[in-house]
């Protein structure tokens, strides 16, 4: 894995942190832990959930098995805020454990960007409510970009 810039770059407008939280929705949507990874320094800082760690291996490691666990994942991000390097989003994904039960898991995520785009502080925090089936709203094929015609959060009224 390299360093390589992502942008948008801070500091950050409406537009920018706008584009930032869609193209990090649409990476989480892959469920690629590799690529995933790349958005974040090599020596990115995470606390997610009850969970504490750094670096790029240790993000990977974190997925993979946040993937193996939560099967059929989608993801909506929605920007709740912005200022120069930092952006806050809420987020809403729904998933399915190895008996097929149906959660909806709501966030926020406070970020940090270093100059060249790359996230290097990620705090998560999450809870998961149990839903039936029929409840569902995130229904585009698994692996993929949420549709650009699909509703966001607030549309949803998540």
């Amino acid at each position: 894995m390299t360093d390589q810039a992502r942008p948008p770059f801070p500091p950050f407008d409406l537009a920018s942190a706008t584009l930032k939280t869609r193209k990090a929705e649409d990476a989480w949507n892959s469920r690629d832990p590799a690529k995933v990874a790349l958005a974040y320094t090599v020596d990115s800082r995470w606390r997610n959930r009850d969970e504490i760690f750094q670096g790029r291996e240790a993000i990977v490691d974190f997925l993979t098995r946040k993937w193996a666990k939560e099967t059929d994942y989608r993801l909506i991000k929605e920007l709740w805020g912005f200022r120069e390097n930092r952006i806050a989003v809420r987020f809403c994904y729904e998933w399915h454990d190895e008996t097929a039960a149906w959660f909806r898991s709501y966030g926020n995520e406070l970020w940090e960007f270093d100059e060249s785009g790359l996230m290097r502080v990620r705090h998560a925090s999450i809870n998961d409510i149990p839903i039936a089936q029929s409840t569902r709203r995130f229904h585009w094929p698994v692996g993929q970009a949420r549709p650009d015609d699909h509703p966001g959060l607030s549309e949803l009224g998540l």
